[in-house]
């Protein structure tokens, strides 16, 4: 019922599979420990931008890229620690990285478990000594994405993280929100608006932040293709940011467990103590009516 294959192209990519719901997830740790793609009766879940993936030199648009150590961007890309100014870009390094694999279960799910640790590389950018371990289980219609952060510094390590799924869609305008807030931030202007529940696609790109949640869960409902993407999430994911461009066949809803600039400004931070480990997940399920 659970298999996991494999495919060598430019990346070695892992394939989960469910054989009985006909869903599968293809995982990338080479290119940021990255869930590309994922299939469910041959329908695809998620937008994937091929040539830019082709080229390493170029961050990912499409798949699941993982969020660390920040959510967004920072002002001019830097922050101080200790009295010492650093760069760190958008969203962090975490997406760029390549991840090894740690563990493969066929049992009662396929899941594979990735390991990103500390290195000179990234010390450089973000001073302290880390071990990140996502496990990605895929059962039915399912797919749950449990994590581990591990402070292995001497010192409290701050950090925010989240996921930027791109989900595909073919008519925007078919597309309905449940979103637990009643407004949100513009991202450029940072004015807040109201939220009734959908979005002008008319706009060249939108770009917001949902920031007083109240409930942790959120879904998109696509008439034109009949299914229903449901996302849940544990109770450190502070914001949503839904982002999208006009011309693009995908929409973003993202779990981030701070806003941006949180480096700078400590909002929502998450501060672990030497040692510690932070645990977290967040499950996105599909169902078709």
């Amino acid at each position: 019922m659970f298999a996991i294959a494999f495919k060598q192209e430019q990346y070695l990519t892992y394939i989960l599979s469910d054989q009985k719901a006909l869903s599968r997830l293809e995982v990338v740790p080479e290119r940021g420990g990255i869930v590309t793609r994922w299939q469910i009766q041959g329908q695809n879940i998620l937008y994937l931008d091929a040539e830019r993936f082709a080229d390493s030199k170029l961050s990912v648009r499409g798949g699941i890229p993982i969020l660390f150590p920040i959510c967004g961007n920072l002002p001019d890309n830097t922050y101080t620690h200790k009295g010492k100014q650093y760069t760190l870009k958008q969203h962090g390094f975490a997406r760029d990285l390549p991840w090894e694999v740690a563990e493969q279960k066929t049992e009662n799910a396929a899941s594979i478990t990735l390991i990103l640790n500390s290195n000179e590389q990234t010390r450089a950018v973000y001073p302290f000594d880390f071990k990140l371990a996502f496990t990605y289980e895929l059962q039915g219609n399912r797919l749950k994405i449990l994590q581990r952060y591990t402070n292995n510094s001497s010192e409290v390590m701050p950090f925010s993280t989240g996921l930027h799924p791109y989900f595909s869609v073919g008519d925007k305008t078919q597309l309905a929100f449940d979103i637990p807030s009643s407004e949100y931030q513009d991202q450029q202007s940072q004015e807040f608006f109201p939220f009734t529940g959908n979005f002008d696609f008319n706009r060249d790109e939108i770009d917001v932040a949902f920031r007083s949640l109240s409930r942790h869960s959120t879904s998109a409902t696509d008439d034109r293709r009949r299914l229903k993407i449901a996302i849940s999430y544990s109770d450190l994911y502070s914001t949503l940011v839904f982002w999208t461009v006009k011309g693009k066949e995908y929409f973003c809803l993202e779990p981030w467990s701070a806003p941006r600039n949180a480096l700078n400004t400590g909002e929502k931070l998450i501060s672990l103590q030497p040692g510690e480990t932070c645990e977290t997940v967040v499950e996105i399920a599909v169902s078709y009516f």
